[in-house]
């Protein structure tokens, strides 16, 4: 975490940093969340524990999905891990305003998403602006989805 508070001209904001300590934020260069002033923003999110994968899709020989089962565990996960930065500041899922899904199966990850987001947010209507895009792979090959988060406390 790094807490600093940056001036310019006009006013005077906080700035902080989150991050799980996983080796490939330090590998590519990011940090898991910033929060200036009222605003949090949350690096896309993808199902790990900390240590590993959670629930990798499985891939054959040349490295492409076989089936996308998965998606709705590795969704859920992705919720789990954004509710624990989310708290590190002080506010929770309630204080989403808009999230990104990225998919590498838009009909797989349609179908997890409604029932994941649900519960996730605790209610039949989640309160929050929603994009889902299809994209052919994200960050690691056993990825299915991949979500992004921006509160406002």
């Amino acid at each position: 975490m790094s807490n600093a508070v940056q001036k310019n001209a006009h006013h005077t904001t906080e700035f902080r940093t989150e991050s799980f300590g996983v080796p490939w934020e330090s590998r590519y260069g990011y940090v898991q969340a910033v929060k200036r002033g009222d605003t949090i923003h949350l690096s896309g999110q993808v199902a790990h524990n900390g240590t590993e994968l959670v629930a990798p899709a499985p891939i054959d020989d040349a490295g492409l999905v076989t089936d996308f089962a998965n998606t709705g565990a590795q969704l859920r996960q992705c919720y789990t891990n954004a509710a624990e930065l989310l708290r590190r500041f002080g506010a929770s899922l309630d204080d989403v305003v808009e999230e990104v899904i990225y998919a590498v199966d838009v009909d797989a990850a349609d179908a997890a998403a409604g029932p994941v987001r649900k519960e996730a947010y605790g209610r039949p209507d989640p309160q929050v602006a929603s994009t889902m895009i299809g994209t052919p792979r994200l960050a690691f090959r056993e990825l299915l989805v991949e979500v992004r988060f921006v509160a406002r406390v």
